[in-house]
C-alpha cells in the first residue's frame, strides 16, 4: 500500500509540473506588449515622482493642476487596457513594421482597438497612439489615447447616447 502511496505522489509530481515549453507558448505574444509595457512605465514612474500638469476638459469646462500622480497604475489603466493580447483576438490584426514604426490594425467589429502605432527611434519606444471605437445601437464611442514617455499623454474621448448630448473629454498630462 505505502509502495502505491509513493508512485502516486511520485506521478503527482512529475505531471503537476507540466511542460514549461508550453506555458511560455501562452505566455508569448503575438502583437506589442501593451500591458507590460505600461507596467514597466508605471513602476518607473512611481519611483521617480515627476511633476505634472494635468488639464481636465469636460465639454466646455477645464479644469488644470500641478501635482505628483500617486497611483501611476490607474493613471495609465486606460492605456494598458487597450492590449491587443488578448487570446479572443489572436490573428485578428494586420501588421506592419519598419524600423521605425510598428502599426497594427483591425476592422472586426469585435474587437473595439481599432488602431495601435508604436513610434520608435534608435529601437526603443519614442510614443504610441491608439484608437478606440465602441458603437451598438444606444451607444458609440471613441478614443484617441497618445503617450509619449517623460513628455505627454493624452486622452480624448467622444461619446454619443441616443437621446442625449454628446459628450467630449479630454485629459491631458504634461511632464514637468
Amino acid at each position: 500500500m505505502r509502495n502505491y502511496l509513493l508512485l502516486g505522489a511520485f506521478l503527482l509530481l512529475c505531471f503537476g509540473c507540466g511542460d514549461t515549453a508550453v506555458t511560455q507558448q501562452k505566455e508569448a505574444h503575438s502583437y506589442f506588449d501593451l500591458k507590460g509595457y505600461f507596467a514597466g512605465e508605471a513602476t518607473r514612474l512611481s519611483r521617480q515622482k515627476p511633476r505634472i500638469h494635468k488639464t481636465v476638459l469636460v465639454n466646455d469646462s477645464t479644469e488644470s493642476k500641478d501635482l505628483v500622480i500617486q497611483d501611476w497604475p490607474k493613471e495609465l489603466s486606460i492605456f494598458s487596457d487597450a492590449d491587443l493580447n488578448k487570446s479572443a483576438w489572436k490573428g485578428l490584426f494586420q501588421v506592419k513594421k519598419t524600423d521605425t514604426t510598428e502599426l497594427y490594425t483591425s476592422d472586426n467589429k469585435k474587437v473595439p482597438v481599432k488602431e495601435l502605432k508604436v513610434i520608435k527611434r534608435n529601437g526603443q519606444v519614442y510614443g504610441l497612439q491608439i484608437l478606440i471605437c465602441n458603437a451598438n445601437t444606444l451607444y458609440t464611442s471613441s478614443d484617441t489615447l497618445s503617450y509619449f514617455p517623460d513628455s505627454l499623454y493624452d486622452v480624448k474621448k467622444n461619446q454619443h447616447i441616443r437621446l442625449l448630448a454628446e459628450k467630449n473629454y479630454r485629459i491631458t498630462g504634461k511632464f514637468k
